[in-house]
């Protein structure tokens, strides 16, 4: 199982020196030790935003500053890669004062000028490159007082394995690891619905902390016949038929009281599960997904993923969280590029770790995933993120409206176990 030549563009170390003439523009949303922001844009990807803390050294001060942001990047895969083989390529990065976004679709910020690096990706894929690394003067007046730009601007390899379902998480797909033009079948899913069971067979030794509400009854005594989502699963087996991973949904996904909607204070949750090697009928948790609708102008997916320690469900480690689209579907990624500072520092993740495709409600879905290669050594490592990816893109029909009917696969009173 090889994987697929990955490169990351890493934007990093960023810090802006202001001339003392300079105010930032507004009051923002920002607290005033960051008034300021930078757009990142790179040959046909998507821009990118991201604050920027302000330096109180000397203009003069040559020396790294003491405060920057987290890092920022573009994935660029094996076609991409092909594609910009040989070329120019240059970053750009507009520097602004003010808030984010717009007001009346104006936008608010206020450009305080921008730079270029130029990148060349020769020979990324094997070892790491730096294009700069220290200070960049906005604009090009040299007589006048101008703005400066701390930026770490890199390439890194990023190696990762690249599966896609060939058919939609709830028709019991085959899964096949892609390289190239070559498609090989590495995993069979299994989907089940069983809404008469009040469990599923869950190991014995599970411990349940209600005042997280990691378990909650499959009893329907509060509900009416049609009013929960529940005793969904998802087997993955390897070739030899054996089962290597699952996803239980723990939680029921119910409808908030007066609406049709599962709502963020009471989520539906699943259990990311494996084999603990003691037997085949047992098995331990290793990672927590709870999903659930928001309210707001983007009506979303939100969800929000854990890892199971050894102590127990009642101490996860919070490692991805985020909203999706309904309508668009998106990516759910774990990356800690892509997580604020705070999240950031609660999290072991380091990187990416993991990224796949979750098409918006009603469309057909076969979801890509890739996984850094860093955190697989087995086949069983990718099943566990095969797993996961099944359970948040069921996560997105688990949320439907409860006004709209699901699709037969998940309304059969299918029974089946961990074996």
């Amino acid at each position: 199982m090889d994987p697929c030549p990955f490169v990351r563009l890493i934007i990093e170390s960023l810090s802006l020196k202001l001339p003392l003439a300079t105010k930032p523009a507004g009051s923002g949303v920002y607290p005033s030790t960051t008034p300021c922001f930078c757009k990142l844009r790179f040959k046909n990807f998507p821009s990118q935003t991201a604050l920027l803390p302000l330096c109180s050294a000397a203009p003069s001060d040559s020396s790294p500053p003491d405060s920057v942001t987290s890092s920022a990047g573009f994935d660029l895969d094996p076609a991409t890669l092909r594609r910009l083989s040989g070329k120019p390529l240059t970053l750009r990065v507009s520097v602004y004062s003010g808030r984010m976004g717009r007001t009346c679709g104006i936008a608010c910020g206020k450009l305080l000028g921008s730079v270029r690096v130029s990148i060349n990706l020769e020979g990324a894929e094997s070892r790491p490159s730096v294009f700069q690394n220290g200070w960049m003067k906005l604009g090009n007046e040299p007589d006048k007082p101008a703005a400066r730009l701390h930026l770490t601007v890199r390439a890194e390899p990023d190696p990762r394995f690249v599966f896609q379902f060939g058919g939609e998480p709830e028709c019991s797909p085959v899964v096949y690891q892609i390289q190239e033009n070559i498609r090989q079948p590495v995993f069979s899913c299994k989907f089940s619905a069983d809404r008469n069971a009040r469990s599923r067979s869950l190991p014995s030794d599970f411990t349940v902390n209600n005042n997280r509400g990691w378990m909650r009854s499959y009893s329907g005594e509060k509900e009416k016949a049609g009013r929960e989502r529940k005793g969904w699963m998802i087997m993955i087996h390897d070739l030899s038929g054996s089962p290597v991973a699952a996803a239980s949904m723990i939680t029921p996904f119910v409808p908030s009281p007066g609406s049709d909607r599962v709502s963020r204070s009471n989520p539906g949750a699943w259990l990311i599960l494996r084999p603990n090697g003691i037997s085949v009928s047992s098995w331990k948790p290793w990672g927590r997904l709870e999903a659930w609708r928001e309210r707001g102008p983007i009506d979303g997916l939100g969800y929000k993923f854990e890892l199971v320690t050894d102590t127990g469900l009642a101490s996860g480690i919070p490692i991805a969280e985020g909203t999706m689209s309904m309508k668009k579907g998106g990516q759910f990624c774990i990356d800690s590029t892509t997580q604020d500072s705070a999240f950031i520092s609660l999290s072991p993740v380091r990187g990416f770790v993991m990224g796949s495709t979750v098409e918006g409600e009603g469309k057909v879905s076969k979801p890509m995933v890739q996984v850094g290669l860093q955190h697989i050594t087995c086949m069983a490592d990718a099943a566990l993120f095969i797993a996961l990816s099944a359970a948040i893109d069921l996560s997105m029909d688990a949320c439907r409206l409860f006004s709209h009917k699901l699709r037969k696969e998940f309304c059969h009173d299918q029974q089946d176990s961990f074996s």
